[in-house]
């Protein structure tokens, strides 16, 4: 397995993401915001090209990989109503970039559905399909993430989106059911189930992003958790990952001091850059008592 982690959670710079990565001892990352000395920050695709070569000469100088890119691509803050031009922008951006640094795996998502959705249009196919088939002609995997989006209404929306998209993978984020809806069940929609959702994709994973929450029904979000300690089966779905072998890449997306999408949540940078040093420990922690066959489980779900 190889241990990364969605560095802009541990800072907003590059040099702080980089000594977060170094004090765990990890030699890859998964870039997705980053601000470069003498420019803003952005995503690592939409950074000046500039700002990109800067980047990337510094992770290199550092010796670290770019396991991953966290684009932007169709996420949450995208429309399917949004021109598809965006889209492939985004994706002729990443392309050379990921090829400059040798990466494999690009994270995408499906575009934010409409509050009462429960059905994926067939645009969202038609789109996803060729985003899916311009980076695999480039000889790269898009990992599609369970988020607020098309595919992650539910494990049957996301097996959906599989099917019509050939060549598409899954990286599965282990706290995003605790706070989506299953929008496949009827009205009020229930939580996802972390397991079930698991249970249903994980022959199509390429990629963990593990993150942890208790759901607060009073403010309709979660309380951001260490792995382990909320509602995302986290140690459970790892035993069974790795119980079949899996080898990939496991990343780190604590959201405990910042959440990358609620501005609202501030957070001091030594604050993030703890909080994160503190999560990738509690991930090896886990890891390595699974391996020992401990048979721990999910403080939450005691």
């Amino acid at each position: 397995m190889i241990l990364t982690g969605i560095s802009d959670e541990a800072g907003v710079t590059l040099e702080a993401q980089i000594k977060a990565t170094q004090t765990l001892g990890w030699k890859h990352v998964e870039m997705r915001a980053v601000e470069v000395p003498g420019f803003a920050k952005g995503n690592f695709h939409d950074i000046p090209d500039e700002a990109f070569a800067l980047a990337a000469a510094l992770l290199e100088e550092a010796g670290l990989e770019v396991y991953c890119f966290g684009s932007a691509i169709a996420n949450w803050s995208k429309k399917i109503s949004d021109p598809f031009q965006i889209t492939l922008d985004e994706v002729d951006r990443c392309i050379p970039r990921m090829l400059r640094l040798h990466t494999k795996f690009v994270r995408i998502m499906s575009y934010k559905p409409a509050d009462t959705d429960d059905k994926t249009p067939p645009e969202v196919f038609r789109r996803i399909g060729e985003v899916t088939r311009i980076f695999c002609d480039a000889g790269l995997q898009p990992v599609h993430e369970n988020c607020m989006n098309y595919g992650g209404m539910s494990w049957r929306h996301g097996l959906e989106l599989l099917a019509k998209c050939p060549g598409l993978k899954w990286v599965f984020d282990t706290g995003n059911p605790v706070l989506n809806p299953d929008r496949s069940k009827p009205q009020q929609w229930p939580r996802q189930d972390p397991w079930e959702f698991w249970e249903h994709i994980r022959d199509h994973v390429a990629h963990i992003h593990v993150k942890d929450a208790i759901y607060v029904p009073s403010k309709n979000d979660g309380d951001y958790k260490y792995p382990g300690q909320g509602q995302g089966r986290v140690r459970d779905i790892l035993r069974d990952a790795m119980a079949r072998g899996y080898d990939a890449g496991i990343s780190i997306e604590p959201h405990v001091a910042a959440v990358f999408h609620d501005s609202s949540v501030k957070a001091s940078e030594k604050d993030m850059f703890d909080g994160y040093v503190r999560y990738g420990r509690e991930l090896e922690k886990m890891i390595a008592d699974i391996k020992a066959g401990q048979p721990g489980r999910d403080s939450a779900n005691v």
